[in-house]
């Protein structure tokens, strides 16, 4: 009757959500049903959903609603589709997340964590919960803005010491990773500053892909929106060459 009790009071847990994507083709492997959730404490100059920001905005649903309504599509996932959650950052509703992965692991449903890690903290309150989250995690799609920590507070607001030592845990863990790197010229495309990044990367255990993630424009019209004024204003986007050459610093193309 407890185990019954708890399970209940799990599936009532409510999260915020921003938007949905029922057919996701570059949010992990395979088809995706793509929840983003509201929320998000860093504010990266080349944001492209700004309005995921305000942690209270959005639709409230409980994590048994989230998993249904992504359960009407289990005919698109096939054999490597599945759910992923993205943001906004999903780490700041970490027990909500937690539940609708720990529904769908009960039904077989391949989990996807899209994240810039920002949340994590070494401590144990945390790690008791972030523990929880893993267990029912099949891959992280993990954001490195910048390996300088200086550079990435420039950049977002906050530092990456904790984000770095995220990705050191999940691999120490044996969680499998995509790492993800936005290149925007003559912002985050500085020759040193990749080296560096693809030596931090090289060292982890668990990395399955390294994807660029070329600067675009198409969120400008929401901070407009939002009457926010948009710090890269003027930035261009990269050329196929420049991306070509981050590619190869990172060792994607050799």
């Amino acid at each position: 009757m407890l185990l019954l009790v708890l399970v209940m009071q799990a599936c009532n847990i409510t999260g915020r959500i921003n938007t949905y994507e029922t057919f996701g083709l570059v949010d992990g492997p395979g088809v995706r049903y793509v929840a983003f959730l509201q929320g998000c404490n860093m504010r990266c100059k080349y944001c492209h959903n700004p309005d995921t920001w305000d942690k209270n905005a959005g639709d409230e649903l409980t994590a048994k609603q989230l998993f249904d309504k992504a359960y009407r599509y289990k005919n698109y996932w096939k054999k490597n589709g599945g759910i992923t959650i993205s943001g906004g950052e999903p780490l700041l509703q970490i027990e909500f997340v937690t539940e609708v992965f720990r529904l769908a692991k009960e039904k077989g449903v391949h989990t996807t964590l899209d994240t810039c890690g920002q949340p994590f903290k070494n401590d144990p309150e945390f790690l008791k919960k972030f523990d929880e989250l893993i267990k029912y995690t099949d891959l992280v799609m993990l954001d490195i803005k910048e390996i300088e920590s200086d550079k990435h507070k420039e950049l977002t607001g906050h530092k990456n010491e904790n984000i770095l030592a995220m990705a050191q845990y999940l691999s120490d863990k044996g969680i499998h990773m995509w790492i993800r790197h936005v290149l925007v010229p003559n912002l985050t495309d500085d020759e040193e500053g990749l080296k560096k990044l693809n030596q931090f990367i090289k060292q982890l255990k668990t990395v399955d892909k390294v994807e660029i993630l070329p600067y675009h424009t198409l969120g400008l019209m929401k901070w407009e929106k939002l009457g926010i004024p948009y710090p890269l204003d003027g930035y261009k986007i990269p050329t196929a060459e420049e991306v070509e050459k981050a590619e190869r610093l990172l060792e994607i193309k050799k």
